[in-house]
């Protein structure tokens, strides 16, 4: 699998990239958001890894211009300062699937890649189809569609809407869910709270009312079944 790695740092793209190469993954690099951008529009990697902190074009804007291509789900992984919480948020609601921030270890960030990437592949395991009233999720394809029309997830939205929708009425905590979806013994809970919000604005008929996605006051949220 390829990985374009978008970092601006020389030193900080030569150790991703040698860490990465060990892991097996054939990697592509650019050094400022415009680079970057024309390097996944020309190759289509499986995955991009980007700073928010680039020159030219920055990463927040890079990651809104890939949601906007004609394959606009490929996984994305931002690299974050440590503390700039704002950006990791504004990162995670333009459509990024995970984030580290830094400084961080290349192992955990290779180990974030690889279990993104892991989750774009069919799980054979887990591939019967969930219906729910006019929403049918083929876990095996990777697809959703809400009244025959598609929907257009993100990685982490799509393992989001799945589980939530195959435990229907369990409630689940932020941190059962950065477990149980995103594989994080810990993390930001803001990130399963942002990504809740961009799966309302698909699925709901109306996102600041939802019957799907319920909030579970006190604990965290809720798949509701459709009323039959």
């Amino acid at each position: 699998m390829t990985v374009l790695v978008v970092e601006d740092d020389e030193s900080v793209r030569d150790v991703v990239r040698r860490y990465l190469e060990r892991d097996g993954y054939e990697v592509l690099l650019a050094g400022d958001g415009r680079e970057g951008l024309r390097a996944a529009q020309q190759h289509s990697p499986d995955l991009v890894v980007l700073d928010i902190m680039l020159p030219g074009l920055d990463g927040l804007t890079v990651c809104k211009a890939l949601r906007g291509q004609p394959d606009p789900y490929v996984p994305i992984v931002m690299l974050t300062a440590l503390g700039e919480v704002d950006d990791r948020i504004t990162g995670l609601e333009l459509g990024a699937d995970d984030y580290v921030t830094k400084p961080f270890s290349p192992k955990e960030l290779v180990l974030r890649i690889r279990s993104v990437l892991r989750r774009t592949a069919a799980d054979t395991a887990e591939d019967t189809p969930l219906l729910d009233g006019e929403l049918y999720v083929d876990r095996a394809a990777r697809t959703a569609t809400l009244r025959g029309d598609p929907l257009h997830l993100t990685v982490r939205e799509f393992d989001l809407l799945s589980f939530l929708l195959a435990n229907a009425g369990h409630a689940y905590s932020r941190s059962d869910l950065l477990d149980k979806v995103w594989g994080w013994s810990f993390g930001d809970h803001s990130t399963v709270t942002v990504h809740v919000k961009r799966l309302r604005h698909k699925i709901e008929r109306d996102p600041t009312a939802p019957e799907r996605i319920a909030t579970v006051y006190g604990v965290g949220y809720r798949y509701e079944r459709a009323v039959t």
